[in-house]
């Protein structure tokens, strides 16, 4: 990663401050721009909103410019902290989040899908900048990162199929499943950027150069990103504007299990990296990358399965209103246990950033 990419900007650190503005704006938009959410909605192909795809690609796209096939050979030099990861992302979070669901959010069938997609999905793009800013293994980082990237496409529909098959059992009104329409999802905000993502890359790196690459072209798709993002969150909240008037609870009901399961899993990452004596370059990543969650593929979903102006779509987006101020948070913790001797090998690594 280039210096540029590393830092992270007063606009990325105040990210939460725009994303409520943009809540807001799209609440606004949807009690004085009457018929909005009509003319919104009807644009559709096989289901799937044409302006929200459109936002939704773009967000995924720069993600996947993180996938380096090559860094996957190195699989093997040290597998312990990359396989706690995986652990942590595909059984522990996933988990977690199902029995914070259905502790706190009673029979809420849109609310409870919600956190089982973000609980889901393991991020592949911004724990890069976070792992960077704990002074972590980046190696790990981008190997750990890209392995993700793979997985997320073998893995993601199934283990949310259990998830939601556990849940059923319990709910009065079951959560439906078409497989279908998961596919599509898959297909349409996984493969397609992932696809897109390896042709240009290979294409630019090899016509540009990889410094223009790095320097030039990632910081200003990853701009698009954010402003694709805080579009898909107004045209989100201008279609559900009303829902969210009359009922104010919803977003704050659905944080209490996405923050409660979050400490969860942190809890656990942090407990077993000790435990199994990781060295702090090395846990933080794991501890950063196994208790995050890629919200662009949750909102993808929902707005799949329920709609863009569904109560499922409005409750995934409350994982990005927490990402950014929660691993930051995160981040500033691992660095205090570090610097107090949690783990070992804080100073070796502090001061290679000196």
């Amino acid at each position: 990663m280039s210096d540029e990419e590393k830092k992270l900007g007063v606009f990325d650190k105040l990210l939460p401050v725009w994303i409520a503005l943009c809540i807001i704006i799209g609440i606004l938009i949807s009690q004085y721009v009457p018929g909005i959410s009509e003319v919104i909605d009807s644009w559709q192909i096989a289901g799937i909103s044409i302006p929200i795809g459109v936002c939704l690609f773009l967000m995924m796209y720069p993600a996947m410019l993180n996938l380096q096939a090559s860094e996957l050979k190195k699989l093997g030099k040290n597998p312990k902290p990359i396989i706690l990861t995986l652990f942590s992302n595909w059984i522990v979070a996933p988990f977690v989040g199902l029995g914070m669901a259905l502790l706190f959010l009673g029979g809420n069938q849109q609310l409870i899908l919600a956190v089982i997609l973000l609980s889901s999905s393991p991020c592949t793009a911004m724990v890069l900048v976070w792992g960077w800013l704990a002074k972590g293994n980046q190696e790990q980082n981008v190997i750990t990162t890209s392995l993700n990237t793979i997985t997320i496409i073998i893995l993601y529909i199934p283990v949310m199929t259990l998830l939601v098959s556990i849940a059923n059992i319990t709910l009065e009104k079951k959560i439906p499943l078409d497989p279908i329409m998961l596919l599509i999802s898959l297909g349409v905000f996984i493969g397609l950027p992932l696809l897109f993502g390896v042709i240009s890359k290979k294409t630019l790196v090899k016509s540009k150069g990889e410094d223009w690459f790095h320097n030039k072209y990632r910081p200003v798709v990853s701009t698009i990103a954010i402003v694709a993002l805080l579009m898909t969150l107004m045209v989100l909240f201008s279609l559900n504007g009303q829902v969210l008037i009359d009922n104010p609870d919803l977003l704050l009901l659905i944080t209490v299990p996405l923050l409660v399961g979050f400490a969860i899993v942190v809890g656990y990452n942090i407990i077993v990296t000790k435990v199994l004596k990781v060295k702090y370059s090395q846990a933080i990543i794991t501890v950063l990358i196994g208790s995050s969650s890629h919200f662009e593929i949750a909102i993808a979903v929902a707005v799949t399965m329920y709609g863009v102006g569904s109560i499922a779509a409005l409750g995934t987006t409350m994982g990005l209103f927490w990402e950014i101020p929660v691993m930051l948070s995160l981040v500033y913790l691992g660095r205090y246990l570090g610097r107090h001797g949690f783990w070992k090998g804080y100073q070796e690594t502090n001061s290679k950033y000196k």
